[in-house]
């Protein structure tokens, strides 16, 4: 669900780390929890992995010290801000097929929304994201791609082309994103780029609002090891 995601999308070259999104269920932590010993994979930090820290949205982490894998870092989570629960997910995943193995991966749609966050490397990766899919398959329309692009392009150019070929769900889409309510015929590059960065820095003050109690919640965690003997 992060960089790895992104490079089989193409919108990124390579990732040091392996972000992972879990299904909660203790059958499933059983088998992850072998697989993190095989790996030689040490916590990184708080919390420790139990289903109790991943269902209250708070991510493990983990360093793989086997040769193979020495030094990857594997990040764990089980619910995110504005994205689907586990099971919708995984019913709307893509599947990425290679000549010895599959790999799964979040639908792009969930991946955009699992990268709104307060992280500055994350808001060009949207971008990129949105924007290959835009340019790989904009002559190749349908339904649920053109209300992808509407929803989440960022760069101005290409909405306002996006919204000058599809004028009619660009007004129905408006309702909910307001940087294209009523202007779909007087959209303009400097004017569309300052409401972007109005929707993204308004998304980054829900992602703070939101890890706000999560954070205290590490902190605790954090004294509470801190004073453990």
């Amino acid at each position: 669900m992060g960089g790895q995601a992104c490079v089989l999308y193409g919108a990124a070259e390579f990732s040091r780390d392996l972000d992972l999104a879990l299904l909660p269920d203790p059958a499933n932590l059983e088998q992850l929890d072998g697989a993190l010993r095989a790996l030689d994979a040490t916590p990184i930090g708080v919390p420790p992995l139990s289903l109790a820290h991943l269902q209250a949205g708070l991510a493990v982490h983990f360093r793989c010290r086997r040769e193979e894998v020495l030094g990857l870092r594997i990040d764990i989570m089980t619910h995110m801000r504005g994205v689907a629960p586990f099971v919708d997910l995984w019913a709307r995943r893509t599947t990425f097929t290679f000549s010895d193995d599959t790999i799964d991966v979040m639908a792009l749609p969930d991946l955009v929304a699992a990268k709104k966050t307060q992280r500055d490397k994350d808001w060009p990766m949207i971008r990129r994201l949105v924007d290959a899919n835009y340019l790989n398959h904009r002559h190749e329309p349908t339904p649920e791609r053109v209300h992808f692009w509407l929803r989440e392009l960022r760069t101005p150019e290409l909405l306002i082309e996006a919204v000058n070929a599809h004028r009619e769900a660009a007004d129905a889409i408006g309702l909910d994103r307001g940087l294209l309510r009523g202007r779909a015929g007087d959209l303009t590059v400097d004017g569309l780029a300052r409401a972007l960065h109005e929707e993204e820095m308004a998304e980054r003050q829900r992602d703070a609002a939101y890890w706000k109690p999560r954070r205290e919640q590490l902190e605790r965690l954090r004294q509470d090891a801190a004073h453990r003997p």
